[in-house]
């Protein structure tokens, strides 16, 4: 796994040591001897995570760390703060700053590296995010990454799976007030739970007498639609082993028993805000494609996706030997419309018009806005007797129920004219077909509007 390291330490002998360590398993290591040039280096460069030290001179680590973590530029790096400090107090301070993890020297190796390749795993995921809602469209990204997902009003919905009621008793009394809690006592049960309810993050104890409850994170990281769910162990004392397989297998953090109440709180909040950062991102990729492939306007699918899914439909078309029909209409001297009554009362007519064209066909086929007025309805299955019908339905309702613009209850009469053609036995093509549909509606048009013509060939 490569992943550029950034190790922050005023002790260069300490620095040293943790390069070493992070070279030996083939990491990219960057090094930092105070807080500015730690900041200056993550703004600069690829960094994919943290290693901070907190007690510096000058700024210490969690300064540091504030600030990393406030710079939407920054703040999706994740933050390991190392020091000599082993109060729960210190813990939570950092995780409050904004640390994804907390651990005390002298570092263990081998919890160290497993650490560093799952929060490496989690900012490759968070990397690719970005990366495709960056890419795709300017949607004001900045804005939504500097948003404090922590402080929201809105609680987290969180599952715990424990089979002891004691324990059980503890966390319910902990996160009062701070978390919306479902319990589940049967890991199997807790499992399907995980699955079916939009959980913003699980608890796992490994408490159980008879199930190993690393079989249950390994499953939820299986299942698609819990694989970015955010897990929290909690282990007993001298787990140590158990927890870096958890890690390894994919958990997001632990706790050790007993649970400090403001440390569970804090991590907590550490993974419900990672969770809605990533689930922003991905929301906002998702719309950024559909935005890609849907006229804004009528809502319908636009040129581009006709153009790339239309050859799709075609090529299945002909290897099953399947009718396929395409039907090419244009609303009547639209410009009139648009002159006598606005560019508003011709957005009006278009939205009408798409919406009863929509009501017209069925699921499967392909409505597309073309451009300007003139729409492609792809229709599988379909010969060009049935086709040229269902165009004449269209036509028919379009011309004997007027149009509503503007909101003070004016219509107008609209008609539209259609060209229909099919794909034809032997050798024919996309352009082909969509040539004949085209020719139609001209002569659909030139032979007077408001009609319906067919293209055998």
């Amino acid at each position: 796994m490569t992943a550029r390291i950034l190790v922050v330490d005023d002790i260069p002998a300490n620095v040293r040591l943790l390069e070493v360590r992070l070279l030996a398993e083939y990491f990219e290591v960057l090094t930092a001897g105070n807080g500015p040039d730690a900041i200056e280096t993550c703004e600069n460069g690829k960094v994919d995570v943290v290693l901070l030290d907190v007690m510096m001179p000058g700024m210490d680590g969690f300064e540091v760390c504030k600030r990393l973590k406030s710079d939407p530029a920054t703040s999706h790096i994740p933050v390991v703060m190392i020091t000599a400090l082993d109060q729960v107090s210190d813990r939570v301070r950092g995780l409050e700053a904004g640390a994804d993890d907390f651990l005390t020297k002298p570092v263990n190796d081998l919890q160290l590296m497993t650490r560093v390749k799952s929060l490496v795993r989690l900012k490759s995921l968070t990397d690719e995010l970005r990366l495709r809602a960056s890419t795709t469209r300017n949607i004001g990204i900045e804005e939504l990454l500097s948003r404090n997902f922590a402080t929201e009003d809105t609680k987290p919905k969180v599952l715990l799976i424990d089979e002891r009621k004691s324990s059980i008793e503890r966390v319910q009394k902990m996160l009062r007030g701070s978390a919306e809690l479902d319990i589940a006592t049967d890991p199997n049960a807790g499992f399907f739970q995980a699955a079916e309810t939009p959980y913003e993050c699980v608890l796992i104890s490994t408490a159980f007498a008879d199930f190993d409850a690393l079989r249950l994170c390994s499953q939820l990281r299986s299942l698609d639609r819990t694989r970015f769910l955010p897990i929290i162990l909690l282990a007993e004392e001298g787990e140590g082993g158990r927890i870096i397989r958890g890690l390894e297998l994919g958990i997001n953090d632990y706790l050790t028993r007993p649970i400090d109440q403001h440390e569970l709180t804090a991590r907590l909040r550490t993974q419900v805000r990672r969770k809605r950062y990533n689930d922003q991102l991905r929301a906002s990729v998702t719309q950024t494609i559909e935005m890609a492939v849907t006229d804004g306007l009528t809502g319908l699918h636009n040129r581009r996706y006709l153009d790339s899914h239309l050859q799709t439909l075609f090529d299945r078309a002909v290897a099953r030997r399947r009718p396929l029909s395409v039907m090419i209409t244009d609303l009547d001297r639209f410009k009139s419309i648009n002159d006598a009554h606005g560019h508003d009362g011709g957005d009006d007519v278009l939205r009408e018009f798409a919406r009863r064209l929509r009501k017209n066909v069925r699921g499967i086929d392909l409505a597309c806005r073309f451009g300007g007025e003139e729409f492609v309805v792809v229709m599988p299955d379909t010969d060009g007797p049935i086709a040229e019908k269902v165009a004449e339905r269209i036509r028919a309702e379009i011309a004997q129920v007027p149009f509503a613009i503007g909101t003070d209850g004016k219509t107008i009469e609209v008609t539209v004219s259609l060209g229909v053609s099919s794909v034809l036995k032997g050798a024919d093509t996309v352009a082909a077909l969509m040539k004949r549909a085209d020719l139609a509606l001209y002569e659909a048009k030139s032979g007077g509007r408001n009609r319906v013509v067919a293209k055998a060939a």
